[in-house]
């Protein structure tokens, strides 16, 4: 993963519970979209194979990581397949020390102040809050006060209609899941609806207007 380049649209797309016949069109969906990040869950059944599908699908359009990683075990997997980043749910040590050793880019979860502190200083490329809805986007704004330097990912409830309210209180970034990839869509293999979905966020971020 390209950090300067994540930057430059700071958007992730969550892909959980998806099948193999799926990867490529979502993929392609999401690129067309102008998506350019995406994150496959571990505990998603046949996780490396469909990480490394999305890998050859998606080429040097697409960067790939890897989410739900609670294990150097797991992760060593996914780096395999061809992840090149890490998401985790809770800061797992071990996780984020290997991640940092080798320059790996790693996005732990956090939640609590102090969560949110101890992640950034284990090494976190950036401190996914999560569930962020939970306190919703003001509390983006009241963690930067004290922790002006610490970047934050805006994952779990985050929608279309609050999007830009994340970045303006302080988020570096934010990532979707069901909010796009709705089970229905996905059951009925609806990637048309997926890509529209997706291209509303893209376009929605707006960098020069200060979002």
């Amino acid at each position: 993963m390209d950090i300067k380049n994540f930057k430059l649209l700071p958007i992730i797309g969550i892909l959980r519970g998806i099948d193999i016949e799926s990867v490529e069109p979502l993929v392609e969906a999401s690129i067309s979209a102008g998506l350019k990040t995406v994150e496959i869950t571990m505990n998603t059944r046949g996780a490396a194979t469909l990480i490394a599908k999305a890998v050859a699908t998606g080429g040097k359009r697409l960067t790939v990581g890897a989410g739900t990683v609670l294990s150097v075990k797991t992760l060593e997997t996914a780096m395999n397949a061809g992840a090149t980043f890490i998401v985790t749910p809770v800061l797992v040590e071990d996780v984020m020390k290997h991640c940092v050793k080798n320059k790996i880019p790693v996005f732990p979860g956090a939640l609590t102040p102090l969560e949110i502190y101890n992640a950034w200083n284990a090494g976190a490329t950036m401190v996914k809050v999560f569930p962020a809805a939970v306190f919703g986007s003001k509390y983006f704004k009241e963690i930067k006060g004290p922790f002006n330097d610490i970047e934050l990912l805006a994952c779990g409830g985050v929608t279309l209609e609050n999007m830009k309210e994340y970045f303006s209180c302080g988020a570096s970034a934010i990532a979707f899941g069901t909010e796009v990839f709705k089970r229905e869509w996905l059951a009925a293999k609806d990637f048309k609806s997926i890509g529209e979905a997706i291209r509303r966020y893209a376009t929605g971020y707006n960098k020069k207007e200060g979002v």
